[in-house]
């Protein structure tokens, strides 16, 4: 149970570095929380930066995931044997909803964070990246139609155990971690549904396809 408390801290602690605040404070001290929507996530970091800080936060937030959950679990821990009575699989998908939840709440930074989708992406691509097509596909697919990233970034969640449910007898581990997961992005997301109900939530007017037209002059 050593090994595995200490590498669930660990990964908790290598997903509270957070990329936006990171990037922001090579930019001389940029925090993305106090502009835009106020979140510490790639889509208010592209709103409010610009696309090359958006694409530094995002290398940064889905290569935390991939190490938590495709380096972490196999790292041999100083003094600390491996335990033979936990399932590998099981370690893994700790890990990774470790460092999930170290992005939503990182301990570095108020525990103020981000949503978590950019972290999942890196930790499926270290477990089953057969199924980040699908999330992206979803994600993509929901913008395109509505417009609101943060429901499409609910929806790729979700979409991940439903994918990983219709495949047959899916590893338990995996299916719980991608059930974590998705709750935890829809819990993450509850001031976007917030704003949608209100009708003050932004819309990605780049990519959505019903954007109402301009007149023109």
């Amino acid at each position: 149970m050593l090994e595995l408390g200490l590498k669930i801290l660990i990964a908790y602690l290598l997903g509270s570095l957070m990329g936006a605040l990171l990037v922001g404070a090579a930019r001389g001290g940029v925090d993305i929380r106090l502009q835009g929507s106020g979140n510490a996530g790639g889509t208010n970091a592209l709103r409010t930066q610009g696309f090359a800080f958006a694409a530094a936060t995002a290398v940064i937030d889905v290569g935390k995931g991939w190490l938590a959950a495709g380096w972490l679990p196999g790292l041999v821990l100083p003094g600390i044997a491996a335990d033979p009575s936990i399932d590998r699989a099981w370690i893994t998908a700790a890990c990774a909803f470790a460092a999930m939840s170290g992005h939503v709440w990182p301990l570095y930074h108020d525990f103020r964070g981000g949503k978590g989708g950019a972290t999942l992406v890196g930790c499926l691509l270290a477990v089953a990246p057969i199924l980040v097509p699908v999330a992206l596909g979803a994600w993509f697919a929901v913008v395109l139609l509505s417009g609101f990233v943060g429901l499409a970034t609910t929806i790729a969640a979700v979409s991940v155990p439903l994918a990983l449910a219709l495949q047959g007898a899916p590893p338990t581990p995996l299916l719980a971690f991608t059930l974590a997961a998705s709750a935890l992005v829809t819990f993450a997301h509850r001031p976007n549904f917030e704003r949608m109900r209100a009708g003050r939530e932004p819309r990605f007017e780049r990519l959505w396809l019903f954007r109402p037209r301009r007149p023109r002059a």
